[in-house]
C-alpha cells in the first residue's frame, strides 16, 4: 500500500504544479515590478521614492520626510531654511501634504543635495502620479542641463504644477530659459543666485517676447542675486515691451547701471514702435482683414458700411467682389470686372488724397482695420502691437507701455540719480491707467533724501499696497 500511494502522490505533484502556474496570484496578492519600467506609481512619495530607488539598485537611497502644511518648515530657497535642513546628515525629499492623505502632496522639495542621474529619473516618473503635486524646489541640488530639460518635458504633463523653483544651480549650458518658452504652462518661477548673466538675460527676454511670440502665463519671475548687467537689463526691458502676463519681476541684488534702469523705465512710460514691431504690425492687420473678409465672404455678401479700407486693398488678391461705399452689396458670384473696378477706384482713391503722403494714409487704414477687426475679440488674446489706443505721433506709432507689471524690485544694484527721473516720468506717464503698484530702488548709487527719489516714494505711497 505504501508503494501506490507514493505513487500516487508522485503522479498528482507535476499536475498541481501545472494548475498553480496557471492560476496565477490570488486576487488579495500583487505581483512586485520586476523593473524600473513595470513600477505603477502610486501616488504616495514615502513608498514610491524608495520603491523606485531600490529597482534601479540604488545603494544610498535618500529618506523621504512628509509633512502636512501646519508643520512645514520654511521656505525660500537657502535664505528661508532652517539650519537643521543645512546640516542634515544624510540627502531628504521633503514632502508638504495638502492633507492627512498620503497621496495629497503638493509640494516637493530638493534641498543642499545632490541629485544625480537616477535620482532625476525617479523625480521624472514619480512627478505624473502626484495629482495634486503644485510647487517643485530644487537649492544647490547640482542639477545638469538635460535634467532641466527632461524634467521640463515632464513638468508639461502635471496638471496642476505650476511653481519652479531652481536656486543656487548654475547650469554650464544655460538652458534657463526653456523654463519660460511660450508654451510653458509656469505661473512661478525663481531663478535666484545662478550666476545668470547678460547672455543668459538676453535669452530670457526673448523667452518673455519678441514681435512673433510672447509668454502668455508666467505671472512672477525671481532673478534676484545673479550677475545681469546693463546689456542684460536691456534685454530684459526689450522682452516687456509686448509681453502682457508678467506681473511680478525681481532683479534686485544684480550689476545693474544707469543705462539698464532708463530701458527698463522706458518700457514702463510711452514709447515708439521700432521699424521690425511697426512691419510685424502691419502683417497682423493684414492677416486679420484677410480672415475677416473670408468669414463675410462665405456666410454671407458682404455689406459694404463695414468693409475697412485695407480689405478693400487686398481685393485683388482674393478676387472677391468689392464695390464703394455708396453702391450697393455685390453679387456673390466673382466678377472680373467689377473686381478690376473697385481696385482701380482704390488706387485713385489714394491719388487724388490731399492731406499728408502715402504714410498717412496707410496709417489711417491701419486705425480703421484695427478698430473694424478687433470688435468682438478678445483683449487678452489681442497683440499689444494691434493696442486700439496706438498713436500716431510726430511719424512714430506710439504705444501706451506695459502697464501689466505691478511690481519691479531693483533694489541692491548700481543705479544712481541720472536715472530716476526718467522713472519718474513713467510712473506720471501711467496715472489712473494701470501699472506699478510697487517699485523698489533701495540700497542703489544715490542718498535715500534726494529730490526725486523722494517724489517717486510719495507717488508710489498711493498705490503701494504695503504702504
Amino acid at each position: 500500500m505504501s508503494r501506490k500511494r507514493q505513487k500516487e502522490k508522485a503522479d498528482k505533484a507535476p499536475v498541481d504544479d501545472e494548475a498553480s502556474k496557471n492560476a496565477g496570484p490570488t486576487p488579495n496578492e500583487k505581483m512586485p515590478a520586476q523593473t524600473f519600467d513595470e513600477y505603477q506609481c502610486s501616488g504616495n512619495v514615502k513608498i514610491d521614492f524608495p520603491g523606485l530607488c531600490a529597482l534601479l539598485k540604488m545603494k544610498n537611497i535618500p529618506t523621504v520626510s512628509a509633512k502636512q502644511p501646519a508643520t512645514t518648515e520654511t521656505e525660500g530657497g537657502g535664505r528661508g531654511s532652517s539650519l537643521s535642513n543645512l546640516r542634515a546628515p544624510k540627502p531628504c525629499l521633503q514632502v508638504e501634504l495638502e492633507n492627512e492623505d498620503p497621496h495629497s502632496a503638493k509640494k516637493l522639495k530638493v534641498s543642499g543635495w545632490k541629485v544625480n542621474e537616477q535620482i532625476a529619473r525617479v523625480l521624472q516618473k514619480m512627478l505624473l502620479s502626484l495629482s495634486k503635486l503644485q510647487s517643485l524646489q530644487f537649492w544647490q541640488a547640482r542639477l545638469t542641463d538635460q535634467m532641466v530639460i527632461s524634467l521640463m518635458n515632464t513638468i508639461s504633463q502635471c496638471s496642476n504644477l505650476r511653481a519652479v523653483t531652481l536656486e543656487g544651480n548654475p547650469l554650464p549650458e544655460r538652458s534657463y530659459h526653456l523654463l519660460l518658452s511660450e508654451d510653458s504652462a509656469l505661473t512661478h518661477l525663481s531663478l535666484r543666485n545662478n550666476r545668470i548673466g547678460d547672455e543668459d538675460a538676453r535669452l530670457i527676454g526673448l523667452a518673455l517676447s519678441t514681435t512673433r511670440s510672447a509668454n502668455k502665463n508666467l505671472l512672477s519671475l525671481n532673478l534676484a542675486f545673479n550677475s545681469i548687467g546693463d546689456a542684460g537689463a536691456t534685454h530684459i526691458a526689450q522682452g516687456l515691451r509686448l509681453n502682457r502676463a508678467l506681473l511680478f519681476l525681481s532683479l534686485s541684488n544684480n550689476q545693474i547701471g544707469d543705462s539698464g534702469a532708463a530701458h527698463l523705465a522706458a518700457i514702463l512710460g510711452e514709447f515708439a514702435l521700432t521699424h521690425e514691431e511697426v512691419v510685424e504690425r502691419r502683417k497682423m492687420l493684414l492677416e486679420r482683414s484677410q480672415c475677416s473678409s473670408f468669414r463675410v465672404d462665405s456666410d454671407q455678401p458682404a455689406d459694404p458700411s463695414v468693409v475697412s479700407s485695407t480689405t478693400l486693398s487686398i481685393s485683388k488678391y482674393k478676387k472677391k467682389d468689392t464695390t464703394k461705399k455708396d453702391e450697393k452689396p455685390a453679387a456673390h458670384k466673382e466678377n472680373p470686372k467689377s473686381n478690376k473696378k473697385s481696385s482701380d477706384n482704390k488706387v485713385s482713391q489714394s491719388k487724388g488724397s490731399k492731406q499728408g503722403g502715402k504714410e498717412k494714409q496707410l496709417s489711417a487704414q491701419e486705425d480703421k482695420s484695427s478698430t473694424d477687426l478687433n470688435e468682438g475679440e478678445s483683449l487678452e488674446k489681442a497683440s499689444p502691437l494691434l493696442d486700439q489706443s496706438v498713436q500716431h505721433r510726430d511719424g512714430d506709432l506710439v504705444l501706451p507701455g506695459n502697464r501689466t507689471l505691478t511690481s519691479l524690485n531693483l533694489a541692491g544694484n548700481r543705479i544712481t540719480e541720472k536715472s530716476l527721473p526718467l522713472f519718474l516720468t513713467s510712473l506720471e506717464m501711467q496715472g489712473e491707467g494701470g501699472g506699478l503698484l510697487r517699485l523698489c530702488l533701495q540700497r542703489n548709487r544715490f542718498p535715500p533724501d534726494c529730490e526725486c527719489y523722494v517724489k517717486i516714494k510719495q507717488l508710489m505711497a498711493l498705490t503701494d499696497p504695503l504702504e
